[in-house]
């Protein structure tokens, strides 16, 4: 049984919040359901209080899937990375949510756009065990509040690369899971496909993000931000890029993943109207997933 949902990017950026910055939470909303989603993750326009987030979250029968949490492991104990996030994990407790978005932001720079994608920052030799005790501690510790952690390996961050996931995986306990994102693996040069095998049973979390590869390789060889790149289409919907979902799916239907498949393509909304889009990702979501084997649960648990 899978869920399939959507994230609020594609109508309000998150790292660029004057991207559809005059689009209310409402019109958001119920686009969202009106192009078959049942669930959303949390953006920048959403209430941070379960009563008033459960208030505009039910008319359109959508569940909160997860939320981005920003985490400064390299520089903060584990101890004091689980004090910071108390606020974060008791709303995702208090809304149901099963995963815990995770993404390690020192020195990150994909919300800068000036900044080029060359200058990332990238992990010291060094930092790597230490980095890694900290994040299995965290991840244990989350684990036993019932949320499961997904790291987000990001552009722009110190886990970006196929090489840099692999690492993390390898040097982390099995209580770090993994949340596969297809579009950011693929703009780093990496094979989701390839990833999606062979850690699909660490996988909590799939971001099904498409790519425009002609405009990554544009990106990387004018050295462009990460933002630059957005703006200028490197990522779209599943379906309408250049990913073939089908081995992705066939991996994790084989690892008996039950969670959820959320399109998360960040685009300009002045060009992609994001329904339009919305509505275009989630029918190939639904067709190839039921294509690979996957039952498909609806918005009230019904199977589709």
């Amino acid at each position: 049984m899978i869920k399939i949902g959507t994230n609020p990017i594609a109508w309000s950026n998150d790292d660029m919040q004057e991207i559809g910055g005059e689009t209310s939470l409402q019109t958001c909303l119920q686009e969202a359901a009106a192009a078959g989603y049942a669930g959303i993750e949390l953006g920048h326009k959403f209430p941070r209080e379960a009563v008033a987030l459960k208030a505009e979250l039910a008319p359109h029968e959508l569940d909160l899937i997860s939320g981005w949490y920003s985490s400064f492991l390299l520089d903060r104990s584990a101890e004091d990375e689980i004090a910071h996030m108390q606020p974060h994990l008791a709303l995702l407790k208090a809304m149901g949510c099963g995963v815990m978005v995770w993404a390690e932001c020192s020195g990150a720079i994909h919300g800068d756009r000036l900044m080029p994608l060359s200058r990332r920052p990238r992990m010291a030799a060094a930092d790597w065990e230490g980095f890694s005790q900290k994040l299995t501690q965290v991840a244990n510790y989350l684990a036993d509040q019932g949320v499961a952690m997904a790291y987000h390996h990001h552009m722009g961050t110190v886990i970006e690369t196929e090489d840099e996931v692999c690492k993390l995986m390898e040097m982390t306990g099995d209580t770090v899971g993994l949340l596969l994102d297809t579009g950011h693996i693929s703009f780093a040069g990496g094979n989701p496909g390839r990833l999606t095998e062979k850690f699909k049973h660490r996988i909590r979390h799939f971001h099904a993000k498409d790519i425009r590869s002609d405009v990554a390789r544009a990106a990387v060889h004018q050295d462009k931000s990460f933002l630059e790149a957005v703006l200028d289409g490197v990522y779209t919907v599943p379906g309408d890029g250049n990913i073939d979902y089908r081995p992705l799916f066939y991996s994790l239907f084989g690892a008996n993943y039950q969670g959820w498949v959320v399109v998360e393509a960040e685009q300009d909304p002045e060009k992609a109207n994001p329904f339009i889009y919305a509505r275009k990702g989630y029918d190939y979501l639904r067709q190839t997933l039921q294509e690979t084997g996957f039952s498909i649960a609806g918005k009230k648990g019904d199977i589709e």
